[in-house]
């Protein structure tokens, strides 16, 4: 009987970085290059590592980084349920996003900065990614993990009140209510903002938001549920819930101070509202 022999820890990470591209559903070669390039161990501290799974975490056997090679959320707080996201969810986010070069990217949620540190390789030359973290233990991890990576800044604080800089791209990382107005008016024309929209316990739904001429245009993407985005997850501020075929409806995000809700909205709030009209 023939030996099998085990595959290196390079060839796992090549064929990993192969699974991501496809995930992607885009055609950016640089996917598969940055996912390859870019370790998730060098973000995750010593293992072994705890791994979710279904409520419960897991720890791996040992410290072997083939572990993390895998479609799987990766503890940074367990205790607070803070997580490195599933990797294929969000090679689907990248791809929908199409990060290009010189862009500028605000990360919302960035953790010790291992997303972070892909979509600044996303937007090389010349782009630059202001990542904002609101756990100064893991803004002091994710400081040190991006020191390698250009045009990064990590702010510790709370997106949701702090200034942002004008962006072409807001990559959220923590489950939101409502965007607040203060990220779409940062949005550049054209600009993207990703996002887990969860009005409800039972909608949990990432959205593609694009700035366009006419307002801003809505793509609902897939299912997605994030732990909440602080500032952004109190559903005591919604007026109207939607139902969850109404929120796979949604094409568009409208602002209060531009034009009172009307018979298309699906969820109401005090400064935006949902539509199931095109922007």
């Amino acid at each position: 009987m023939t030996a099998i022999r085990r595959s290196t820890l390079d060839e796992i990470r090549t064929f990993h970085a192969r699974m991501m591209a496809a995930a992607s559903n885009a055609v950016d070669e640089r996917l598969e290059r940055i996912f390859e390039a870019v370790p998730r161990e060098a973000f995750l501290g010593p293992g072994p590592w705890q791994i979710k799974a279904g409520r419960r975490y897991l720890e791996t056997p040992s410290a072997d980084p083939a572990f993390l090679y895998q479609n799987v959320l990766v503890a940074l707080d367990a205790a607070k349920g803070i997580n490195n996201g599933e990797p294929f969810l969000h090679a689907a986010w990248l791809g929908a996003a199409a990060p290009a070069a010189g862009e500028t990217v605000v990360h919302v949620g960035a953790g010790t900065g291992y997303y972070t540190a892909l979509l600044s390789m996303l937007v090389l030359p010349n782009g630059q990614v202001h990542a904002y973290e609101v756990e100064a233990d893991l803004v002091a991890r994710a400081i040190e993990n991006l020191r390698p990576f250009e045009g990064v800044e990590v702010i510790q604080g709370d997106a949701t009140t702090l200034p942002l800089p004008p962006a072409d791209l807001i990559y959220v990382n923590a489950g939101v209510v409502a965007p607040p107005v203060r990220w779409l008016d940062a949005l550049k024309p054209g600009a993207r903002l990703i996002f887990p929209w969860q009005p409800t316990d039972r909608v949990g739904l990432a959205l593609l938001v694009t700035r366009t001429a006419a307002g801003h245009a809505v793509r609902p993407l897939m299912r997605a549920t994030f732990i909440p985005c602080i500032g952004a997850s109190d559903a005591t501020a919604c007026r109207k819930m939607p139902s969850v075929p109404d929120a796979a409806a949604v094409r568009s995000i409208r602002l209060t101070r531009d034009g009172a809700p009307d018979e298309t909205a699906v969820a109401i709030y005090d400064d935006v509202w949902f539509s199931r009209a095109e922007a």
